[in-house]
């Protein structure tokens, strides 16, 4: 047998003792993890914990391994939405299928999980939009998914909103650029496979009542085509509004989730052309701006929300001390003063329900509705508390690493 691991390290080292010569099948439970949260595969898939981390194992055939161990190496050093590849097994005895590891995607969910819980507050067009974004973002880096679908995707909250990432990149394809037949076609099997997974869900009444599954998926192409026309479009416009108008286009991309590379002016007797350059990584305006304040490494929307209350903040410090706050002086006292004390607070046994960024923005919503009630501001530290003791208790607890381990057999 032979192992191949991305990057070599202690992660790799740690997993050689399992038994690899085995089918996955018939490994001991006491090896194993149970997730609950985890979607259909056509694959035997297990999970493991090793050094306090968390590792999907799906058994494959050995040439469909090695080409999606070289995709996802890249997706992940591209910023690529997708889940993180670790390693392979391959050459096991008698002629066994590969073995691909993955690291698993702390506070993700399937989509029958979103839909299985009591509190679901994710809509069908939430899910179907946070698709749509992830396949858009895969086509302008030149990838043919060829098996998009909502089992093949995991989703993560985002300060309320939804983030997807790729998980199975099997049947994917790498070109330079799509056409717009490789982009449609694409567009194609994942409208019949939305379509059939929204049937299941029904059948298994787990779909709000009075959304028709059809219609959702053949909104698919609508919903697809409006994202590509707006991330891609070239405008044209008169030089005097060439300032206002390039920066209103970036700031819809950015508003989008979408980075911005180079931008191109081609001016000309009938106006100047504006061309944008779209990045196809993770987002990360808000959340580079919010380490380089706080050191704190969250999704962009937690980013976006928190930073809103910390210039909220900076705006108070100013008002109080009658004098100018840098942002750093301002980021270092909301982080100690305000973000902090939320976090600190939280109850252990709490403390694996919701990532703590996201917990930080449920607060925020939470004093919003509290102030509406009371009609004064409630402060954050009222709101924290009353959101964990009220709220966060009855929120069922995500797939973390922590909480995994210490609940294995």
């Amino acid at each position: 047998m032979r192992y191949l691991f991305r990057p070599p390290g202690t992660e790799g080292a740690a997993l050689l003792a399992l038994p690899w010569h085995q089918p996955l099948e018939e490994w001991d439970p006491s090896l194993l993890l149970e997730v609950p949260q985890r979607g259909i595969s056509r694959h035997v898939v297990r999970f493991v914990a090793e050094q306090g981390r968390v590792f999907a194992l799906k058994e494959i055939a050995e040439p469909l391994a090695r080409h999606e161990y070289a995709l996802l190496g890249e997706f992940e050093a591209e910023g690529l939405p997708a889940v993180s590849v670790l390693g392979i097994c391959v050459d096991r005895p008698d002629g066994q299928d590969a073995i691909l590891v993955t690291r698993y995607l702390e506070y993700s969910m399937s989509y029958r999980y979103l839909f299985s819980r009591p509190s679901a507050r994710q809509s069908v067009d939430q899910l179907t939009d946070t698709l749509v974004v992830l396949l858009v973002r895969l086509h302008l880096a030149g990838v043919f998914w060829g098996d998009c679908s909502l089992s093949n995707t995991l989703f993560r909250l985002d300060a309320g909103a939804l983030a997807a990432h790729l998980v199975d990149a099997e049947t994917a394809e790498r070109h330079p650029q799509l056409s717009r037949g490789q982009r449609h076609y694409d567009l194609d099997l994942a409208r019949e496979r939305v379509g059939a997974e929204l049937l299941d869900l029904q059948a298994g009444e787990l779909l709000p009542q009075g959304v028709d599954p059809i219609e959702v998926a053949d909104s698919l192409p609508v919903r697809y085509d409006r994202l590509w026309e707006e991330v891609t479009h070239e405008e044209l416009f008169r030089a005097e509004e060439q300032r206002y108008r390039v920066a209103d286009r970036l700031r819809r991309l950015n508003d989008l989730g979408f980075d911005v590379g180079e931008v191109e002016l081609v001016t000309s007797d009938e106006g100047a052309r504006l061309r944008v350059e779209t990045r196809v990584s993770a987002p990360g305006q808000h959340r580079r701006e919010l380490f380089r304040l706080t050191g704190l490494e969250v999704q962009e929307n937690q980013a976006r929300r928190l930073l809103n209350d910390l210039r909220t903040f900076r705006a108070y410090l100013e008002q109080k001390t009658g004098a100018p706050v840098s942002e750093a002086v301002a980021g270092a006292q909301w982080l100690a003063e305000v973000y902090q004390p939320v976090i600190d607070a939280i109850p252990p046994d709490l403390a694996g329900r919701l990532a703590p960024a996201e917990v930080f923005h449920e607060v925020l919503e939470h004093r919003w509705f509290l102030s509406e009630q009371a009609g004064r501001d409630v402060g954050t530290t009222a709101a924290a508390k009353s959101y964990l003791r009220n709220v966060l208790p009855a929120t069922p607890e995500e797939l973390t690493t922590p909480s995994v381990i210490a609940n294995r057999p």
